[in-house]
């Protein structure tokens, strides 16, 4: 299951993660959001204990969303070491995603 991340873990979780992390920026509201979800969760089951894969509802996280310049959903960040190297922005199928995971182990 993604991990579900706020403004508060977000640095303890992803930042610091010795994993690659993929965060995916949605909102309830948002239709191609809920397309992306059900990929995103895949993912989470697909590479648990390989990489962190979390989702940010953006409505209620708006540091976060803000310090990426998240003005699009769903946005999707790759991050290594801390550092963003690599999005996906809309709805992109599990290959693509996961290939840039891949890329990041």
């Amino acid at each position: 299951m993604a991990l579900e991340l706020n403004d508060s873990i977000f640095e303890e979780k992803v930042l610091k993660s010795d994993k690659p992390v993929l965060v995916d920026f949605w909102a309830e509201w948002c239709g191609p959001c809920r397309m992306v979800g059900p990929i995103v969760e895949e993912l989470a089951n697909d590479y648990e204990g390989k990489a962190v894969v979390g989702k940010l509802d953006v409505d209620s996280n708006n540091e976060i969303s803000a310090k990426y310049g998240i003005r699009n959903i769903p946005t999707i960040l790759f991050l290594k070491n801390g550092e963003v190297v690599d999005k996906q922005l809309g709805v992109a199928p599990k290959a693509a995603l996961a290939e840039k995971l891949e890329k990041l182990l």
